[in-house]
């Protein structure tokens, strides 16, 4: 994590922090919601609680956005992406061959997996995979996850957030600490959702789309940005996702949710006296995936792990309201319904 200030009393270092973690009245207001799921918002809105930050809950089979919550937050331009960049390191490592998912790297004094250092988070394995890949090629994947790149269609208020044209100076961590936690990119609660989406459905980078109103989510057709050629890699990067909310970063996920496989990455860092925590992840249920960012801007009570937390409950909350159930008898319907103009049997 980057300190943003430092204060030095007894020869002891902590943060300063200027921002506030808790929100100022009604998170939501000023929401277009008519287009998304209200079950859905209502769990994410729950979650989130008084914090200050955003979810956007994303259905990866199509790019729609089920809900959105706090959406001028999470429209921004964004914030670094703490150790959630840690996915496209990993995956740009995978696709160049230089690891699989046990090999072992050599670092200070130990050896590290890449299911390790996902679970846990490790700096200093993203750094090594950083300098091993080279600023060039962790920009072209980033760039191919659609980092730099608006992640909506049409999605009105939507701002870019940038990756990098040249390398970190040397001084500042060089092309190391960009792969760590992102230093130097700014990344966007969509750019993330649609690229964590893509990993949810095998490859399929979609536009997202926010429906305006029921009508327009029920004729919703899909928009494919690009196809990555990912798919064989997924599962290398799963089993350190799913490390880290059974034993890793995560983990506080569990003590709020355990009834479905959930797959994610946490971040925390800070800048100019604002936190930032970032969870990012997708559940896996006989119905289907949903991909959730919690993005979450503040003080000391802001951080990655914490986002995971309330990622854990939005799943309760749904799994209470019978949220997969409904969805699955909704599916079910849907398949079985004959084509408009058919008779019925």
């Amino acid at each position: 994590m980057r300190r943003a200030a430092l204060t030095s009393r007894h020869h002891r270092y902590y943060e300063r922090f200027t921002a506030s973690s808790f929100a100022k009245g009604n998170i939501g207001e000023g929401d277009l919601t008519a287009g998304e799921d209200p079950v859905v918002r209502q769990a994410a809105i729950d979650a989130l609680g008084d914090m200050n930050g955003t979810a956007v809950v994303i259905n990866p089979a199509n790019g729609r956005i089920l809900a959105m919550v706090n959406q001028k937050l999470a429209l921004s331009p964004g914030a670094e992406p703490c150790s959630t960049i840690k996915l496209t390191v990993a995956l740009a490592a995978l696709s160049e061959g230089l690891v699989k998912r046990d090999t072992p790297v050599q670092l200070a004094g130990f050896h590290m997996d890449m299911t390790t250092a996902l679970a846990k988070s490790n700096n200093l394995y993203f750094e090594e995979m950083g300098r091993e890949l080279g600023f060039e090629r962790v920009r072209r994947y980033a760039t191919q996850f659609g980092l730099g790149e608006l992640a909506g269609y049409n999605i009105e208020g939507e701002q870019l957030g940038v990756y990098p044209d040249k390398e970190l100076p040397a001084a500042e961590g060089g092309v190391g600490r960009m792969c760590s936690f992102g230093q130097g990119v700014s990344l966007t609660p969509l750019q993330l959702g649609a690229f964590v989406a893509a990993i949810a459905n095998g490859g399929t980078l979609y536009y997202l789309q926010h429906p305006n109103t029921p009508e327009e989510a029920a004729s919703l057709e899909p928009r494919i940005k690009r196809t990555l050629e990912i798919a064989q890699y997924i599962p290398d990067l799963e089993d350190g996702m799913a490390g880290a909310v059974e034993y890793g970063t995560a983990r506080g996920l569990r003590a709020n949710f355990n009834e479905l496989p959930v797959f994610g990455k946490t971040g925390t860092c800070s800048n100019k006296g604002t936190r930032f925590g970032w969870f990012a992840s997708y559940s896996d249920s006989p119905q289907g995936s949903l991909v959730t960012v919690f993005f979450l801007e503040g003080g000391r009570p802001t951080f990655g792990p914490r986002a995971a937390e309330m990622t854990g409950a939005f799943y309760r909350n749904l799994w209470d309201r019978n949220w997969f159930a409904a969805k699955g008898q909704q599916d079910a319907a849907s398949v079985s319904a004959p084509p408009s103009g058919q008779a019925q049997p």
